[in-house]
């Protein structure tokens, strides 16, 4: 187990009922889940920075200002090993409108099956397809 806290920045890109997300497999449990984009704050570097900057490194395209939705503190395990992040969940929106007329959009680094696609927010209700971090639905279901 890793004895440190991983703070992380998310954007919750919204396409009328659906968010943009990123699909993954954990192997040790056998489930595929989802999380919307973003990544690590580094040193030094303001969570609403780093949501930018990695939007900019994973797809290639700018936000807008984002605007901070909430905080989520995520205890999980990944691939068998405990993980603790701090999350910093903000409403982001793309400056260039083509994004949202594409049904996938391509990824420029590793992860995330290649691709981050649109999907309604009812699909996570059920439990079929977990949206994480956990509390993540709850926050958007609170923040319209």
């Amino acid at each position: 187990m890793s004895s440190s806290i991983r703070p992380i920045a998310i954007g919750v890109l919204r396409r009328a009922d659906q968010i943009l997300v990123g699909f993954a497999t954990d192997a040790v449990k056998g489930e595929r889940f989802c999380r919307p984009p973003g990544g690590a704050i580094e040193f030094g570097e303001r969570a609403a920075d780093a949501l930018r900057r990695e939007i900019r490194e994973e797809v290639r395209a700018e936000i807008e200002e984002p605007r901070l939705i909430g905080v989520l503190e995520n205890l999980f395990q990944l691939e068998g090993v405990a993980k603790h992040e701090l999350v910093f969940v903000y409403d982001a929106a793309f400056v260039e409108p083509h994004f949202y007329q594409m049904e996938s959009v391509p990824l420029f680094e590793a992860g995330w099956e290649g691709v981050l696609r649109w999907v309604p927010l009812s699909e996570f209700g059920t439990g079929a397809l977990p949206l994480y971090p956990d509390g993540l639905l709850r926050l958007l279901d609170g923040a319209g």
